[in-house]
């Protein structure tokens, strides 16, 4: 019986302590990026129900939390969320005193940190300010420095802590090309580091500080391209991942195209990569697994498996608790967006800028020459494929007119510089025709350009000009297709000329770089050129235009053309049906 005892007693100690060992632990880590404004499955500017949204993403959160317990899941935003849709418009300018709904929508969802994109520095500081600090979590940007202290504006980066005892370290980066697109003002007292140097540092600190488990990199900058000078890459996330040790997952964005891959880092390790793209339409998900272990009398994890995968919310349904509690905003926006300001006789279109003179591109050019009285005025198209119809003209219509919150800008440029400038724009979006079967535009070979469109390059850099008449010959090489015949006015173009051009702010900024690389103005001397900037945004003084004139009837000035016709206008008709279908 003694014996027995004993035994009995030694085996219920084994079990005790077999069941005792702790077990490995699951996480999910999440993503969304470039939400811009996609909140609801209400697009404030068609007034029409798109697919998508944050109401989407929330169902599939809930999901993910009910099935997997709360600690295990993070969520993560990283940036440019504060522009897209009339609902940021109305919270970050019309009615700055309540909640901005970048923070309320957030907050509701349960958000662990977030990073800050160049679409919400583009607010200005009055607005990006007030939401970092209206959020219930910590807002990221290790390479965003205050130059007063030298030290980053925002947190480097944080510790999650949850219920499952692992420590999960996000670092956010900001992509460091922001001076190339945004005027001093907007970000004063800011400075954007190169994001690898960055990383590296950051990356020591908290090893050492912090010890997590898990590393992960939240960057709002595009995996590979973009901007590259001589001390900085716009879009560097591929390097980081490579280059600097330590990262188990690299979250990005801002180049609005989805990605799932696994590299290799120098020291041999795999770093997921992952991008969501835009508008709330996917996620990006890691899910890893970690095993406990004892680390001097300390419980520590580490990464036993890791995956990748993008998760389509585009025909979720949308999280009903989610809907009724932001019905009151939603309802507020929309009776400030469908405010009628006007009439067009006749519908525009944006995809007629592509092929020459639009009524679309024109009406812009027409309002920018009336606001400015500039001798000559540039704009691209900012929309793929929009439309506003004839009949009532409302506020939301002018987020289809005008993208964008830039402001309008006068500058003094000579006649060579004018005609430089539109050169790398055609180059831009121009094929060299060698027959009369090529393609007329410059389109993408790729199948994953989901930011352009089709086209080889971003078309909202494809500038054409008003106040001028002139010939794009698309059989010429790249430099020499733009023949300037005369002012519009009929007076003569002089090359030697100043004039004043009528730009937008990015433009001015040198935005698109068709001033510097293409006009050949130093980037430094662009500030000196500019003779006039509006106080409110572009789209606020064309809607005030169009209040004035009431009824419109917009048409294309017929200014400009690509030649040889015999060749470019069946060219078009081919290139706008694959690209249209039409």
């Amino acid at each position: 019986m003694k014996l027995s005892t004993i035994a009995l007693t030694i085996m219920l100690g084994l079990s005790s302590s077999t069941m005792a060992q702790p077990k490995d632990i699951t996480i999910r880590l999440v993503e969304t990026s470039d939400v811009h404004g996609s909140f609801f499955p209400y697009n404030f500017i068609t007034r029409k129900a798109k697919s998508g949204s944050m109401a989407r993403v929330y169902t599939l959160i809930e999901e993910l939390r009910k099935k997997n317990g709360k600690e295990n899941i993070y969520l993560l935003d990283n940036g440019d969320i504060l522009q897209g849709q009339p609902i940021s418009y109305y919270y970050n300018y019309v009615a700055p005193e309540k909640t901005n709904i970048a923070a309320s929508v957030l907050n509701y969802m349960g958000y662990d940190a977030a990073t800050v994109g160049n679409h919400d520095i583009e607010t200005g500081h009055e607005v990006y300010d007030k939401w970092f600090k209206e959020l219930n979590f910590p807002i990221l940007g290790a390479n965003v420095i205050n130059t007063k202290t030298n030290k980053p504006y925002i947190l480097p980066y944080y510790t999650i802590r949850k219920g499952n005892g692992i420590k999960v370290c996000v670092i956010g980066m900001l992509t460091p090309a922001i001076p190339n697109w945004l005027k001093e003002s907007i970000w004063s007292g800011l400075r954007f580091e190169e994001m690898v140097s960055c990383a590296r540092r950051t990356m020591a600190e908290v090893k050492a500080k912090e010890k997590p488990d898990v590393i992960v990199g939240l960057f709002h900058s595009g995996w590979d391209g973009g901007i590259k000078t001589a001390t900085y890459d716009e879009d560097a996330s591929k390097k980081v991942a490579q280059e600097v040790p330590g990262f188990d997952v690299v979250f990005f964005g801002h180049d609005h195209t989805p990605h799932n891959s696994v590299v290799k880092n120098v020291s041999g390790k795999d770093v997921i990569c992952l991008d969501p793209a835009n508008n709330a339409q996917r996620i990006a998900m890691a899910t890893l697994t970690l095993s406990p272990k004892t680390v001097k009398g300390k419980r520590r994890y580490t990464l036993a498996k890791a995956t990748g995968e993008l998760v389509d919310v585009k025909e979720l349904k949308a999280d009903e608790a989610f809907l009724k509690h932001f019905q009151s905003e939603i309802d507020d926006v929309k009776t400030w967006s469908e405010q009628v300001i006007g009439k067009f006789e006749n519908t525009i279109y944006t995809k007629d800028s592509y092929f020459g003179n639009s009524a679309f591109n024109d009406l812009i050019l027409d309002l920018e020459l009336k606001i400015t009285k500039a001798d000559i005025a540039f704009n691209a198209p900012l929309l793929f494929n929009s439309s506003i119809k004839a009949g009532p003209v409302t506020i939301a219509d002018m987020f289809n007119l005008y993208k964008y919150e830039n402001n309008l800008c006068t500058m003094r440029l000579t006649g060579k510089e004018i005609r430089k400038h539109l050169e790398m724009s055609y180059d831009l979006w121009c094929n060299t025709m060698k027959s009369p079967d090529d393609h007329l535009l410059l389109l993408s070979d790729t199948q994953n350009d989901a930011q352009r469109l089709g086209f080889k390059n971003f078309s909202f850099n494809f500038d054409s000009a008003a106040g001028i008449d002139y010939e794009v010959d698309v059989t010429k090489p790249d430099g020499e297709k733009v023949r300037i015949l005369r002012m519009s006015n009929g007076e003569p173009f002089d090359e030697n000329k100043w004039y004043t051009v009528a730009v937008n702010s990015y433009r001015a900024n040198g935005g698109g770089e068709l001033l510097t690389k293409g006009a050949g103005i130093p980037r430094d001397s662009l500030k000196s050129r500019i003779i006039w900037e509006s106080p409110k945004d572009q789209r606020h003084y064309l809607m005030e235009e169009i209040k004035k004139a009431g009824v419109m009837n917009p048409q294309p000035h017929n200014n400009w053309k690509f030649v040889p016709e015999e060749w470019t206008v069946p060219a078009a008709a081919r290139d706008r049906k694959l690209l249209f279908g039409e």
